[in-house]
């Protein structure tokens, strides 16, 4: 029985020497009018704090044609976080001198002040319309903890 459970746990750590951190990393969803865009999120302080706020419930806009964003109930922790970055389209970041999640449409410079949560996984095709729905959920994806 021991025996098994050694070569259980030896499985977990090679493949995740083999396989690298990035297997491990958290997700969360954003849920509205029966679509979902999955987000694999960047291991910082800033993600951190946000999977703290989940669930949340939250209205998207549209911002300057390239960014649909969203303030957040409480600002995130960003003491270990980037404090800049270059964003892509479909970046999730957080704006901290506004308080604000922001997906990007397009590329957009490198700008202060903005962290990098994540990049859309899948569902690239609906965040066009996120900033139509009414409510959009927002909910952690699996059990993985940030340590």
């Amino acid at each position: 029985m021991m025996k098994k459970f050694l070569i259980v746990g030896l499985g977990i750590v090679l493949s995740t020497l083999i396989y690298g951190e990035e297997k491990m990393l958290n997700k969360m969803r954003f849920i509205f009018d029966n679509r979902e865009i999955v987000v694999t999120l960047e291991k910082n302080s800033a993600t951190k704090s946000l999977l703290g706020q989940l669930p949340l419930e939250l209205k998207f806009e549209n911002y300057g044609g390239i960014e649909k964003i969203s303030y957040l109930p409480k600002e995130l922790d960003i003491s270990n976080a980037p404090k800049s970055c270059t964003s892509k389209t479909y970046d999730l970041t957080y704006y901290s001198p506004w308080g604000n999640l922001a997906f990007f449409t397009k590329d957009f410079r490198h700008s202060n002040g903005l962290i990098p949560l994540g990049k859309i996984e899948s569902g690239f095709e609906n965040l066009e319309d996120i900033d139509k729905a009414l409510s959009v959920r927002i909910e952690k994806l699996g059990d993985e903890i940030y340590e």
